[in-house]
């Protein structure tokens, strides 16, 4: 099978698997989605959205968040990973905001990438999932692994993958595929403890393969 062709393939499966799947980080607009995914890094989408409700009280808008008080800011996230570089790109993020984009969340990889703590990844996750607009697929760990496992690409650097998948995969698939293998691999292809006996990939997967060959000869080997 054509790399092209298990694409598509893999794409047809997984939305047939995961029809839902969706951003997991909870927000109510472009300008929370932004603030959360500036969290989210090297952080659970589940700590984050821990934080989040309280976070977003406190400081709804970027006029807000913008005259907070680092302090503050920092009391309100204190149990995410790098809070304290995170608050100050958080108040300098809205300040920018306000400053520069009318107080809009801009709608451009270029114009977010600007904005502190905001990077290539973080802007996809904005565009995709609060505008609709597919500028690239979203690599993190999840993305990255499961796309070397199916055999999608050779690389390791995210950048890479990235590009990699995107030319693969149709540009409007580009932000669902990002959510469909961040599922698979919460859900069914774990790090540590890969289901591949359960995976309706795994007659497509080179990675599913090798393991379920392994565990046979061991099997065997026990006998």
């Amino acid at each position: 099978m054509k790399k092209s062709e298990l694409a598509l393939e893999v794409y047809a499966r997984l939305k047939k698997l995961y029809p839902d799947a969706h951003c997991e980080l909870n927000h109510s607009n472009p300008f929370e989605l932004l603030i959360a995914t500036i969290l989210s890094a090297q952080c659970t989408d589940v700590r984050v959205n821990m934080v989040t409700p309280e976070l977003f009280k406190q400081f709804p808008n970027p006029e807000k968040l913008a005259k907070a008080k680092l302090n503050d800011v920092e009391e309100a996230i204190k149990s995410i990973n790098f809070f304290r570089n995170k608050s100050k790109s958080l108040i300098g993020c809205a300040q920018q905001l306000i400053q520069v984009h009318h107080g809009e969340v801009p709608k451009t990889v270029e114009e977010l990438s600007d904005l502190p703590g905001v990077g290539r990844k973080t802007a996809n996750v904005v565009l995709g999932n609060a505008f609709n607009i597919n500028t690239g697929v979203v690599v993190d760990t999840h993305v990255k692994r499961t796309s070397a496992l199916l055999g999608l690409t050779k690389h390791a650097d995210p950048e890479k993958v990235e590009q990699d998948l995107m030319k693969l995969f149709p540009n409007e698939t580009w932000t669902d595929l990002s959510h469909l293998l961040i599922f698979l691999g919460r859900r069914t292809c774990i790090a540590r403890r890969p289901q591949c006996d359960m995976c309706v990939l795994k007659d497509l997967c080179p990675g599913a393969q090798k393991l379920l060959k392994a565990q046979k000869t061991s099997r065997k080997n026990t006998k």
